[in-house]
């Protein structure tokens, strides 16, 4: 009677964003392992393969600048989160001797404009520590 009735899903933030990351990335020479890497010490937005790297990425998502750059967001308590995490993926996949870097993706929407996309390489080294 009523015909079929399509329920819009309006994705989060983070999620579109990780997702035109993974775009970005694979645009940019980039080839996707992972997503959503999980451990009890935190979780790895994308980890990707780069020219033999292996490259961990951060990715925020913000809508305008009022509570500051997207980069800001990557503070030195994540870095260690991303960081022990990493370390945990390097062991499971025995992949401790391969080079490895850590990238951030900044994704910046102000208003009806595409989104900005930034990519930092190597935007910070290993953390260690509480």
């Amino acid at each position: 009677m009523f015909g079929k009735i399509k329920k819009l899903v309006k994705i989060p933030l983070g999620q579109q964003g990780e997702e035109l990351a993974c775009q970005y990335l694979s645009r940019h020479g980039y080839r996707v392992i992972v997503k959503n890497y999980r451990t009890r010490q935190g979780e790895i937005d994308i980890i990707a393969e780069e020219q033999g790297t292996l490259v961990f990425v951060e990715v925020k998502t913000r809508r305008g600048h009022q509570c500051g750059h997207p980069f800001e967001a990557v503070t030195p308590a994540k870095c260690r989160q991303i960081s022990k995490a990493a370390l945990q993926y390097l062991a499971e996949t025995e992949r401790e001797g391969q080079s490895a870097r850590f990238d951030v993706v900044a994704i910046s929407y102000t208003g009806d404009a595409a989104p900005v996309i930034e990519l930092a390489k190597n935007a910070f080294d290993v953390c260690y520590g509480e």
